[in-house]
């Protein structure tokens, strides 16, 4: 292998030699093109396509008999996202994706859009902004992408859905996203369902097991189908694992929601605002995550306060905080559902002017935070009796 490196690097030192010593000293001439993107297999991921975000069994397409490095995909898309990979299993490939970020996939057909493949940040992906059938044609022989909008997705199949337990899961609802023990709903008939207490800002889907988020969802037809205190903005629902749809709940309170599984549809009810009981937090620790902290976002490293010792309900830490966001909770629960100390609004300011608003929440949602404004030492103290938090730049 040495020798043929070591012949090829003589002949291209020849070859130059010769080129300009014939007729005086020539321009050096680049021919820019790319290469063909050499591979058998091609894949789609997005909450777009059918198998949404799973990136271990993403959405295959199929090579022409045509041409191997053209290939093709037919099937129903979604609202939502899409990009392309060669591989299964890893996020930190390359990716094939549109020269700009939120590309528009819609009725309007497109030919020949040029498309791009690198790893890593920006993660722009196509929108897919018309749901329905569509034939997708990728020529990686030529860098370039073509759409076909084709008609209308199928209307799903109502049957009735048998089950004896409904569960809601999400940030919005008591549990936060804890799917190994989410909200269970009151059953009122074999296919009425009925959860009455408090919902926060956020998002929600159904489920009829627990313990797995691969199994089929209870959701709304659309992304982000809005909750508030006018009701729910459709009341139609379907069953399907993906896309990734969820209701988003704009305005907390009191609220219940009806699922009726047989017609499947889904009803809410404002009923009063949310009276937060606070009662004083007990706890003997306290930390903070987040991208802000010195640990970062990883529970494992999450940032320990330290107790007063004349006042057990405060809680102070002094160090470096960078540009970025951060919330507290009062043990590393590495599954993220636990509850956490948060602003009462999102994105309140810690700055050289101290804290924006003192107030806060012990709630598993919205997943609201404190957004650090400038880097700096700070000396932050937590009130866990008065729910208050002080922030100082030194």
């Amino acid at each position: 292998m040495k020798k043929l490196r070591y012949i090829f690097a003589t002949l291209a030192t020849v070859l130059l030699t010769g080129l300009t010593s014939c007729e005086g000293e020539k321009e050096l001439i680049i021919i820019e093109g790319e290469l063909p993107i050499k591979t058998s297999v091609l894949y789609m991921v997005g909450d777009a396509t059918p198998n949404g975000w799973d990136i271990g069994n993403p959405t295959p397409l199929e090579a022409t008999a045509e041409d191997p490095l053209v290939f093709t995909w037919e099937g129903s898309l979604y609202t939502g996202e899409i990009k392309l990979c060669l591989t299964t299993g890893s996020w930190e490939v390359g990716f094939i994706r549109p020269e700009v970020g939120g590309t528009e996939i819609s009725k309007t057909a497109t030919t020949d859009q040029k498309f791009v493949m690198y790893a890593g940040d920006p993660d722009n992906k196509w929108r897919v902004v018309d749901a329905g059938k569509y034939l997708l044609t990728f020529d990686l022989r030529h860098w370039t992408m073509s759409t076909e909008f084709l008609g209308e997705n199928d209307a799903p199949v109502i049957e009735p859905i048998e089950t004896e337990a409904l569960y809601i899961v999400g940030d919005a609802t008591p549990v936060g996203w804890n799917i190994d023990a989410p909200q269970l709903l009151d059953k009122k008939s074999d296919y009425v369902f009925v959860y009455e207490g408090a919902l926060n800002k956020g998002e929600l889907k159904a489920c009829m097991e627990t313990g797995d988020w691969g199994v089929p969802f209870i959701r709304p037809s659309f992304g982000n189908c809005r909750i508030d205190k006018s009701g729910v903005e459709s009341t139609e629902f379907v069953l399907a694992a993906n896309p990734d749809n969820k209701w988003k709940v704009e305005e907390a309170g009191i609220y219940r929601l009806t699922f009726d599984l047989e017609h499947w549809t889904i009803q809410a009810e404002y009923l009063d605002e949310i009276v937060i009981e606070k009662d004083p937090i007990e706890t003997e620790m306290l930390y903070m995550i987040g991208d802000a902290t010195p640990g970062g976002w990883s529970m494992d490293a999450a940032t320990p306060f330290t107790r007063d010792e004349s006042n057990h309900y405060l809680f102070s830490w002094e160090g470096e905080l960078v540009i970025g966001s951060m919330k507290a909770c009062l043990e590393p629960d590495g599954t993220f559902s636990c509850p956490f100390i948060r602003p009462a609004s999102p994105d309140v300011e810690i700055s050289a002017s101290g804290v924006a608003s003192p107030d806060f929440v012990y709630t598993t949602g919205p997943d609201d935070k404190w957004l650090i404004k400038e880097a700096g030492t700070y000396r932050i103290t937590f009130d866990l009796e008065h729910y208050t938090i002080q922030a100082e730049k030194k």
